[in-house]
């Protein structure tokens, strides 16, 4: 099966899409109109925006090339079927790579012809080990289907409101669970444990950069998107600010585009004026430095690139790594192969949990309820597994 060209660009230029020129063949123009404009709805936020994308552009894919209907005519079987397609899709529309949707040739936005609506991926400890990606071994996950189901409600709630269809298939479904496995116990973590997180935080010291960035994620519980620049916020080092109480804080703008107050300790304090004096700068900023405070290293402006960030971040990762085996803790070693650069706000947040009122955590970390911030408390884990631990199976 001939596999589909993206229909929407990237949250920079979406503004600037013109479907009656970029449809691909077959495509609903009606369907695909109403989508974008949905998709406009959350141009504030460029993970929800993309996550969106992507849910909505799969089911305008599967309607046009699988089921041969209108976003209207879909019933709830037909969700369902798309739930399952979904959770085994044609080899020919998974990718084994991410590549951008559309590339620019001779002053024009073209679909890019290397794009898949799937994406088949190995965790970096495989991939180290020689695995590459397979199509054959791809797999939605249990997040990914229950995120599916959420995000294609919400799109037809809207085109309830908008009177373009009369019914909503999604919401119809009662039997998620068939699609859908409930999880008993509590969801693991992904973070560093405390050796992990000391390797990382020495290894760091090697560069003023990397020290700042590591420091940052930690100790400010930071989403890599709250640390770069762009078009929705631009950390300034002014967002560094002390209050009538000398009490410093940070002002940052997170998920869903909510703005939030973060205690700065005193440690962040110091980290702040270790990456001033690097830069030349005065101790402390003012509230009139509008300087960035992750500036390029070359031209004007604040880092705008995660994919940079990122890659600072995972080359002190492997330092760290290496840094471990020599010292031999291998099995630590192993484990911080599969680190990413969320975990270092994961392991702020459980390490801060342990001794700072749960309120205060969950207020720094822009959680939206304190059942979120519990996620990260250990405490009745470690407890439930020393009561188990002297279980007997024979008496003596």
């Amino acid at each position: 099966m001939k596999p589909p060209l993206p229909i929407f660009d990237s949250l920079e230029y979406i503004d600037k899409v013109d479907l009656s020129s970029s449809l691909p063949d077959n495509a609903n123009v009606n369907d695909c109109q109403k989508a974008l404009e949905f998709l406009n709805c959350y141009k504030g936020s460029q993970g929800t925006f993309n996550a969106y994308r992507r849910e909505i552009e799969r089911l305008l894919h599967w309607c046009t090339l699988i089921a041969k209907k209108p976003l209207i005519e879909l019933k709830r079987h037909d969700i369902e079927e798309f739930i399952h397609f979904c959770q085994k899709p044609p080899k020919s529309w998974i990718g084994i790579n991410k590549v951008t949707r559309f590339i620019a040739k001779e002053g024009k936005r073209i679909s890019n012809p290397e794009w898949r609506p799937f994406v088949v991926t190995v965790s970096k400890a495989a991939y180290q080990k020689g695995e590459r990606p397979n199509p054959k071994n791809f797999e939605i996950s249990q997040s990914a289907v229950k995120d599916s189901f959420a995000i294609l409600s919400s799109f037809y709630n809207y085109l309830l409101q908008e009177e373009y269809v009369y019914m909503n298939p999604v919401g119809l479904i009662r039997q998620k669970s068939k699609f859908i496995r409930k999880n008993q116990s509590q969801p693991k973590i992904r973070r560093l444990s405390e050796r992990q997180w000391q390797y990382v935080i020495q290894t760091a010291q090697e560069h003023e950069r990397t020290l700042f960035i590591m420091s940052a994620l930690y100790s400010l519980y930071l989403r890599i998107s709250e640390l770069s620049a762009n078009k929705r916020w631009s950390p300034t080092m002014n967002h560094f600010y002390r209050d009538s109480e000398e009490n410093w804080w940070f002002t940052t703008v997170g998920k869903g585009n909510k703005q939030r107050q973060i205690a700065v300790s005193d440690s962040m304090l110091e980290a702040l004026k270790r990456w001033r004096k690097y830069l030349g700068l005065s101790a402390l900023p003012s509230p009139a430095d509008l300087s960035p405070v992750l500036p390029k290293a070359k031209g004007q402006g604040g880092i705008g690139s995660t994919t940079y960030i990122r890659k600072i971040v995972q080359s002190c990762f492997d330092r760290a790594v290496n840094n471990l085996n020599k010292d031999g803790f291998i099995e630590e070693a192993e484990s911080l192969i599969e680190a990413t650069v969320h975990w270092l706000r994961h392991t702020g947040i459980s390490d801060d949990v342990k001794r700072r009122p749960r309120e205060h955590v969950r207020d720094d970390a822009g959680h939206g309820s304190g059942a979120i911030t519990d996620k990260y408390i250990d405490i009745e884990l470690r407890e439930r597994h020393r009561s188990a631990k002297s279980k007997l199976i024979l008496s003596k």
